[in-house]
């Protein structure tokens, strides 16, 4: 007589319990915001200090009406040193704002994010609820994520 079965012991199998991780888990919810009157050497100051590279223009009721980058900054002050002036006083968050902003909703995958993200090339999106702003998810609150994850999940 022979082997029947050269399988072994058979386990149960192990269902993936993996479970969504959500932008809302990741995002920073204290954020830095601006508005449309601050002057632009005030952006430059608060961007310096808090070692961020950009924040969105919230209007008095904490609706997000733009975004602010240290590249809108830059162009500020190029144009001021190009002419051997000082910057000019006049120029507020307004004026080098850009006003389209995309957004990513809370709820949305964290990999779905990091997907937007290399699509659009961008390093942070705001997220609104109910027209408010209520956090930002960045490009390192991803990596972040991902470092959790592999920490949980894979060998």
């Amino acid at each position: 007589m022979g082997i029947i079965n050269f399988q072994g012991k058979r386990t149960a199998v192990q269902k993936n319990n993996s479970e969504l991780i959500l932008v809302s888990d990741y995002m920073t919810k204290k954020v830095v915001s601006f508005k449309e009157e601050q002057p632009i050497e005030e952006v430059i100051e608060t961007l310096i200090n808090n070692r961020i590279s950009g924040g969105p223009v919230v209007n008095e009721k904490n609706e997000l009406i733009g975004i602010i980058s240290e590249g809108d900054c830059m162009k500020q002050v190029s144009e001021s040193r190009y002419y051997n002036l000082p910057i000019d006083k006049n120029n507020t968050v307004g004026k080098a704002m850009v006003r389209e902003v995309e957004t990513i909703d809370g709820n949305m995958n964290i990999f779905d994010a990091a997907n937007k993200f290399l699509e659009s090339k961008r390093r942070r999106f705001p997220i609104v609820e109910n027209g408010k702003l209520v956090g930002q998810i960045s490009q390192k609150d991803v990596l972040k994520a991902a470092i959790r994850l592999k920490g949980n999940t894979w060998k």
